[in-house]
């Protein structure tokens, strides 16, 4: 239904327990102007379940037997490289790179999930560099490998795009989303593939796109069959000044790192000029602009870092926090992704002891949507011992049962 929608838009990797099968030289594709993609490599369900036992257990933080299904399917990558726009900067037309991961199965009709990924601190740990990325490979295992078509987009300033990160940058977000979409449309079609019901998910920064995302999709009437967030920073402004102002003892010292990248993220998307200098203490200004330009990494970063966001930014900056006294702040608030009327029914997973998105914040859309009588919104406890990680992999876990029963 949804990809009927978008074609009439579009008229008007390795072997072994390593790495995915992959033919380096393999052709890139042009399916339509300004859309190309690229065969990367496979997993097989050998691969795929070392992904859900081996590798899950190497990323999650908890101690737990949890395990993915065994994959019923091998699974083909493609990178996708396409045409999209920055709305903040006047629409001046960039390209960004996803992933299209597809079962290799001979079904007639696959669901179709788009996955939004969470923070990362480097240009190549995302989609369309499936071996960079544990987050993206356990979501290629869990969906993929059980026959779903999974499509990714890097964002912009990700993955091979020359652009500066554009980190929680509404608009820009919604639009690479978006425009990824269209271009997976096309490269599906190309390969002879047809694309059932549509699903969002997304965790931590992911989440809090897959809600700008929904919202674009429900403005231009794109029907999604049910959405899935984890660890959602809902409003981020109410998260900043809860780092800022009533500290956590579950706080993570990588939360300086986001702030970092936020504050250099918003300087160049929305015209701020000097916002970093008067932001960021100067003894932690260029190291802070080093690690924004991927020219050191966090490892080195994170040595030069104070421990707390508190730390890192100037007094008097913090104080404006309080009464959204700049233009950092209002647009902080500006970007909240969770008020308004939804038709789509929809998930927040949140854990106990989240280190990055305390349950308040993950939860926000529940009353929100109660009160504006929405679509069905559910808030999923993932556990007392879920933190960051774990509320990902509980709500990777739960999710598929539930598209399962309406795809």
């Amino acid at each position: 239904m949804f990809r009927v929608f978008l074609i009439v838009i579009l008229t008007v990797l390795f072997t072994g327990n390593a790495a995915p099968a992959t033919t380096p030289n393999t052709p890139i594709v042009t399916v339509a102007e300004g859309i190309t993609y690229q065969y990367i490599g496979s997993y097989d369900p050998a691969r795929l379940n070392k992904i859900g036992t081996t590798e899950m257990n190497a990323f999650k933080s908890f101690k737990s037997d949890v395990t993915l299904p065994l994959a019923g399917n091998g699974v083909k990558l493609y990178r996708v490289v396409y045409r999209t726009v920055i709305p903040e900067r006047g629409n001046r037309p960039v390209e960004a790179t996803g992933l299209i991961a597809v079962p290799e199965s001979t079904a007639d009709l696959y669901p179709l999930l788009s996955y939004q990924h969470g923070t990362v601190f480097s240009r190549t740990e995302v989609p369309s560099f499936p071996e960079e990325s544990t987050e993206t490979r356990l979501m290629i295992a869990q969906f993929a490998g059980h026959g779903y078509i999974v499509i990714a987009a890097d964002y912009i300033g990700k993955g091979t795009s020359t652009e500066p990160d554009s980190y929680m940058v509404k608009e820009s977000t919604a639009q690479a989303c978006y425009d990824m979409l269209v271009a997976s449309s096309a490269v599906l079609s190309a390969l002879k593939l047809k694309t059932g019901e549509l699903f969002l998910s997304g965790w931590s920064q992911g989440a809090w796109n897959t809600m700008a995302f929904r919202n674009r999709l429900e403005q231009l009437g794109v029907p999604v069959k049910a959405a899935a967030t984890a660890s959602t920073p809902n409003d981020i402004y109410l998260l900043m000044n809860r780092w800022l102002n009533n500290r956590s003892p579950l706080d993570t010292d990588w939360l300086v790192g986001v702030a970092a990248i936020q504050i250099n993220s918003y300087e160049r998307y929305y015209s701020l000029p000097g916002l970093s200098v008067a932001a960021i203490r100067p003894q932690y200004w260029e190291t802070a602009r080093n690690f924004y330009e991927n020219r050191i990494g966090w490892k080195e970063a994170s040595k030069l870092f104070p421990k707390s966001v508190g730390e890192f930014f100037q007094p008097e900056f913090s104080e404006a926090s309080s009464l959204m006294a700049n233009r950092f702040f209002r647009q902080l608030s500006e970007n909240q992704v969770y008020q308004w009327r939804y038709r789509t029914p929809s998930r927040y997973y949140y854990g106990k002891i989240d280190e990055v998105v305390p349950p308040f914040v993950a939860t926000l859309p529940v009353a929100y949507q109660e009160m504006a009588g929405g679509a069905t919104a559910q808030a999923v406890y993932a556990g007392d011992i879920a933190d960051h990680r774990g509320t990902f992999i509980f709500g990777m876990l739960d999710q598929k049962k539930w598209f399962d029963t309406m795809k």
